[in-house]
């Protein structure tokens, strides 16, 4: 009986299969700037490195649904999670300017 199968890696294995050849499957441009990184439960996590590809892979999501699930088998993909750029938080409170004095500045 092969190890994979006895342990029930089988899945796994051909999803790190494909993770490491997304070059191959979404092609160059894609690739450059999007990874995937995870999948559980039919959804696959992708991260793009700008809010524009983000954009694009929510686009494609269905084509590559279609895609993995052609390498995968079918059924085995079901939703793609697109996450964009991930940015340090945004400070808790208004906006403020280096210097400014508050509405005093612009109202006298």
């Amino acid at each position: 009986m092969d190890l994979l199968a006895a342990r029930g890696w089988e899945r796994s294995a051909a999803v790190g299969g494909v993770f490491g050849r997304w070059p191959e499957i979404v092609g160059p441009d894609l690739a450059a700037h999007t990874k995937p990184e995870a999948f559980e439960d039919g959804e696959v996590v992708i991260a793009a490195d700008s809010t524009a590809w983000a954009t694009q892979v929510r686009l494609l999501a269905r084509t590559l649904i279609r895609r993995l699930n052609e390498e995968l088998g079918e059924g085995t993909v079901k939703k793609v999670k697109v996450r964009g750029p991930q940015n340090a938080p945004r400070p808790v409170g208004g906006l403020r300017v280096t210097g400014s004095r508050g509405p005093g500045d612009t109202y006298g």
